[in-house]
């Protein structure tokens, strides 16, 4: 008999397109153009999914009540379809994560994930597996990346198995935080592969930065040099900048002892990312000692 081929999930839909994640704030208003032309055509079931959309840019702002309000407001209209309800629990614990309450978020994405499970939605299943690692901690939340990895893996779900780009990196960042950098390189190297393969531009960037990262923290400081040049020459041809890569050639250069070569890249690194609310607010310290060995303090 021969395999089956892979298809796209039935019934939630793909909201990707609509995305920009850095820009919260302009997607936010794509997903309400989007809400009103659904509506207008009377597609209640996609439009109420759409409006979780919209929450989940809400919550990227740090609208957070905002966010919880429109989700009030979805659950009320009452007999919402499956996906539409996993669409619920995931973007309102997204919201209580964000506003660093993870406690309340987890059970939310525990129910997202049975309900997911359940109903064959296996894309959103991954997503919420995912969100519980990042809401847990250490070994449980390694537990669940690989659970939601193994999901990704055996789907015969489009949209699940582009997940693991985006799993690999996330347990990457857990070995690295367990201090097995050996093994966070691995996983490193398989995001790099999956954004390879799923052709995404900027992500690839992200997934080579972040080898590089672990390439410091290995002690092989020279390749790691070599690599976020490579990707700061990437950006400066693609008109963009990125303050992650002003800030590691700072520390690459930084534990090569060349001290002087290091000062205007933290410059610029804290330039750029003290911009970042979210790392203002997570981060004082490291904006504190790019600052100071940036010259700034």
């Amino acid at each position: 008999m021969s395999e089956k081929p892979y298809v796209n999930a039935p019934r939630s839909r793909d909201w990707r397109p609509l995305w920009d994640f850095a820009d919260p704030a302009a997607s936010e208003q794509r997903f309400r153009d989007e809400c009103a032309r659904l509506n207008a055509a009377a597609q209640r079931d996609q439009a109420a999914e759409c409006r979780t959309q919209v929450a989940r840019a809400l919550g990227l702002q740090r609208r957070f009540d905002e966010a919880h309000r429109l989700l009030d407001d979805i659950e009320s209209a009452g007999d919402l379809s499956d996906h539409v309800r996993v669409r619920v629990l995931l973007e309102r614990g997204r919201v209580f994560n964000s506003s660093r309450r993870p406690f309340e978020a987890r059970p939310l994405f525990e129910q997202a994930c049975e309900l997911a499970s359940r109903s064959g939605e296996d894309d959103l299943a991954v997503d919420a597996a995912h969100m519980i690692a990042i809401a847990g901690e250490g070994d449980e939340a390694m537990q669940w990346n690989m659970k939601a990895l193994a999901t990704a893996q055996r789907s015969r779900c489009l949209r699940a198995r582009r997940w693991a780009g985006s799993l690999h990196n996330n347990i990457g960042w857990t070995l690295h935080s367990l201090n097995r950098f050996n093994e966070a390189l691995a996983h490193f190297e398989a995001a790099l592969k999956a954004r390879i393969e799923q052709q995404a531009g900027s992500e690839m960037l992200i997934a080579r930065w972040c080898i590089a990262r672990c390439l410091r923290s290995l002690g092989r400081l020279d390749e790691a040099l070599a690599m976020q040049r490579e990707l700061h020459a990437a950006h400066e041809a693609a008109g963009s900048t990125d303050g992650y890569v002003y800030e590691e050639l700072g520390e690459c250069l930084h534990a090569l002892g060349r001290e002087a070569e290091a000062g205007p890249w933290f410059a610029l690194a804290h330039a750029k990312l003290s911009q970042d609310p979210w790392l203002a607010e997570r981060e004082p310290q490291r904006l504190a000692r790019l600052a100071q060995l940036g010259g700034a303090a």
